[in-house]
């Protein structure tokens, strides 16, 4: 799975949107309804690193393995940065950028989760 594969399933979530915020920042930001849910990072050093959240569980199972870090300043909320996607095991990436979604999916109203079928 390369970058361009992971821009595509992260865009394909229901109600999912793309946001790019530029200088300073240098974001491209995945959001369900205002809500973030992935990212990644579009300047030079760290270009196409992608960051989602995850459970405090895989956390600490993430950050063991070569290749992810904590997503600098998310990192108390359980966001790791996963340095080269196209290095990542696809189905593993594919079920971590899910619960991320849902996870951001259940911080919203129960209105909107309706909506959703979350």
């Amino acid at each position: 799975m390369d970058v361009s594969d992971v821009k595509r399933l992260c865009v394909n979530f229901t109600d999912a949107t793309l946001s790019e915020k530029g200088e300073p920042s240098n974001i491209l930001s995945y959001k369900v309804r205002g809500k973030n849910f992935a990212y990644f990072k579009t300047s030079e050093p760290e270009r196409w690193r992608f960051s989602i959240r995850v459970s405090p569980e895989r956390f600490l199972e993430l950050t063991d393995q070569p290749g992810v870090k904590p997503a600098r300043y998310m990192h108390r909320f359980h966001w790791v940065t996963i340095v080269n996607v196209s290095a990542f095991d696809s189905a593993y990436l594919t079920e971590l950028i899910g619960w991320s979604y849902r996870k951001a999916c259940s911080t919203l109203s129960k209105k909107a989760q309706r909506e959703l079928n979350v």
